[in-house]
């Protein structure tokens, strides 16, 4: 594959980048309607979580232990590679340079492993080991073969990661009685818990128009329904985890289950109240956590004229408003 590479990069790194791509093509990862940067960077990603800085022959995998976190891709990129990358841009290096590697399980995230949510802090990534010994092959007398059994292993596994997604799904019963299935993890335990409870005691007749996912951010969309209501096409890292409306009330729930990360802080708010001017309905934003301990932890990031659940304690809110609840003392 050829592309047009940034001025900066060292002739041996170039060879291993057209290298990485033509392998990656090889093996049917879709790489069309990439740009020439982006191609780039996905294959210097691909190099770094597989510790190759000179030739294939030095490649790592899940089996020698080798795991990098986003911010260390960055310093692996900025330090072997030649990139000027800001430490800032963790979050572009798992969305857009990780996310097919990933998805055709050619790099592996550490929440796979462990079972843990996939937007884990703590989560890393690393090489699956059968793709690192089929790039051990690459331009060798035996890589014809190597490639078919790459190839014929893929495809017996992703029919069985399919089946263990399968029976480690989380199933959710929407108000309507129609049920989702979301992946195992931390977090989206504590979105089956919205669902069920909090709209249960404090949603009552609501409908449910939008479920994210921490392995598919897009799991369940009304947009017929979203765009009715004026709402503002968010992009994927701005949508709450949940959206909810009451037809009767007009009120429209932006819900966030807190894990790690996700909370309605100040800045947050006014930047989505914003976008969301000339949305039709009343929006309420809540923030849900699994644990008053969890809460604590993050109590002083909440933002006023905002609401937090709490799942231990589910026949229960905490109100971060001031004189709209003085009213009903009248």
């Amino acid at each position: 594959m050829e592309i047009r590479l940034s001025v900066k990069v060292k002739s041996a790194v170039k060879k291993n980048i057209f290298a990485i791509l033509d392998v990656l093509n090889e093996v049917g990862i879709p790489l069309e309607g990439l740009t020439d940067r982006r191609l780039e960077r996905v294959a210097k990603v691909c190099m770094a979580i597989g510790n190759i800085k000179t030739n294939f022959s030095e490649v790592k995998s899940v089996k020698d232990g080798v795991f990098l976190r986003t911010r260390e891709i960055i310093t692996y990129l900025n330090k072997y590679f030649g990139g000027n990358i800001a430490d800032g841009s963790y979050d572009d290096i798992r969305r857009k340079d990780l996310k097919l590697l990933v998805l055709s399980n050619i790099a592996i995230n550490s929440a796979s492993i462990n079972s843990k949510a996939t937007n884990d802090g703590n989560r890393a990534y690393c090489l699956n080991d059968d793709f690192a010994q089929l790039l051990k092959t690459h331009g060798a007398d035996e890589w014809d073969k190597a490639l078919a059994e790459y190839k014929q292993k893929s495809i017996d596994l992703k029919n069985e990661l399919e089946k263990k997604r399968e029976v480690e799904s989380i199933p959710v019963t929407l108000p309507d009685g129609s049920e989702l299935l979301l992946s195992y993890g931390e977090h989206n335990q504590l979105q089956k818990a919205i669902i069920e409870k909090f709209l249960t005691y404090f949603g009552k007749g609501c409908c449910v128009l939008y479920v994210g996912d921490t392995g598919d951010k897009l799991l369940f969309k009304d947009e017929i329904q979203l765009n009715e209501l004026g709402f503002f096409n968010l992009e994927h890292e701005e949508l709450p985890d949940i959206i909810a409306y009451n037809k009767d009330k007009n009120l429209l729930f932006l819900i966030e289950a807190f894990h790690c990360t996700g909370q309605w802080d100040k800045t947050r708010l006014y930047k989505i109240k914003n976008k969301l001017k000339d949305c039709k309905s009343d929006i309420v934003f809540i923030t849900a956590f699994e644990t008053l301990n969890s809460f604590r932890t993050i109590s002083n990031n909440i933002a006023w004229e905002t609401e937090v659940w709490i799942a231990e304690m589910p026949e229960h809110m905490i109100h971060f408003n001031g004189w709209k609840f003085l009213e009903i003392h009248k």
